[in-house]
């Protein structure tokens, strides 16, 4: 298995690099038939064996670095494809195209797989990241939200604010900006043209601002907060601090509604995989976990909810849970 040494798109070799490196067309199919080499796309080009190495969101990521490297004209990497740049969750979007602003501001154009955005870029929204351009977390983030649905706009959103991309106060600022600027020799755009809020699609956007909370650690806390606001819920507390009697910190939560006597711990894979420290195992984490529910509960009297990804994927069960237990403590108290 080769080593990663990229950070956001798997490595290509382009068709008129691997002729200057004395390949022919021959040798290319021939290396394509072998294994040894797998065509991205038209004339772009990855190592077999690393490609067989990728999940779908690396090889995604590979597909939209192909095209911006194979582009007629200067494109930016955009929308879902700036994503990887960002180490930012692909969940619940779609991955059949690739997107991209053209640097001229010029109409852009579709074709198979890719659409070419014809948004006006100003020298804020956007800058390398490893070598490729892609467009700014702000602008990113913003994008997302004109062309995915609200729940997986969130999750992106959340992802780009919990890991300090951006802040909350910025993307209210970058969507309602009202610059004008120089364009060319033409004329200047006009202050309208640079604010987001008259872009097609942007309707989702202000909502999923107003819900936008970077204290959500996972994907599946952003899907737990969205699930509350769509039906109706008491919205929790994310991150909520436990003190003990000395006012020390001794455990965070990852929901609560303090008023009502709940709290709430999303159990994610992760947890029991990959995030098991050195010397330890699943069981260890999960004892751990429980010794944790235990202290937080004799600590406040709260009841506890564990909710997992599986959950998640039945929102009728898990939202009649939810509120049977927030109404039962209601009445309890």
């Amino acid at each position: 298995m080769m080593l990663r040494d990229w950070r956001s798109y798997p490595p290509l070799t382009l068709r008129r690099e691997l002729l200057a490196r004395g390949w022919d067309d021959r040798a290319i199919s021939r290396a394509v038939r072998a294994g040894d080499l797998v065509r991205v796309r038209y004339g772009s080009y990855a190592d077999g064996q690393l490609w067989r190495t990728l999940t779908s969101a690396e090889k995604y990521a590979a597909r939209c670095h192909a095209v911006q490297r194979r582009a007629a004209s200067e494109l930016v990497l955009s929308h879902v494809s700036a994503l990887p740049a960002y180490g930012a969750p692909l969940w619940g979007l779609d991955l059949d195209v690739v997107h991209g602003t053209r640097k001229d501001a010029r109409a852009g154009r579709k074709e198979a797989g890719v659409h070419q955005h014809a948004g006006l870029l100003l020298p804020v929204d956007f800058a390398p990241v490893d070598g490729v351009d892609v467009t700014s977390a702000a602008r990113t983030a913003l994008e997302i939200t004109t062309i995915a649905p609200v729940e997986p706009s969130l999750v992106v959103v959340n992802h780009l604010l919990h890991a300090g991309h951006v802040t909350l106060p910025e993307l209210w600022a970058r969507y309602g900006s009202t610059v004008t600027i120089e364009r060319d020799r033409l004329g200047v755009v006009s202050p309208s043209a640079t604010s987001m809020r008259r872009w097609p699609g942007s309707l989702r956007t202000e909502l999923v601002l107003r819900l936008a909370d970077a204290r959500c650690e996972s994907v599946a806390e952003s899907r737990l907060l969205f699930l509350c606001w769509d039906r109706g819920l008491v919205m929790p507390v994310p991150q909520h601090e436990v003190r003990d009697t000395t006012g020390r910190i001794v455990a965070r939560v990852d929901f609560a509604w303090p008023e009502l006597g709940v709290f709430l711990e999303v159990d994610g894979r992760v947890k029991y995989t990959d995030l098991v420290p050195a010397g330890e195992s699943a069981a260890d984490v999960v004892l751990r976990e429980k010794r944790r529910e235990e202290l937080v509960t004799e600590l406040t009297g709260w009841r506890c909810i564990r909710v997992t990804w599986a959950d998640l994927e039945h929102p009728e069960r898990l939202v009649a849970r939810i509120r049977a237990a927030l109404n039962g403590r209601r009445r309890a108290s």
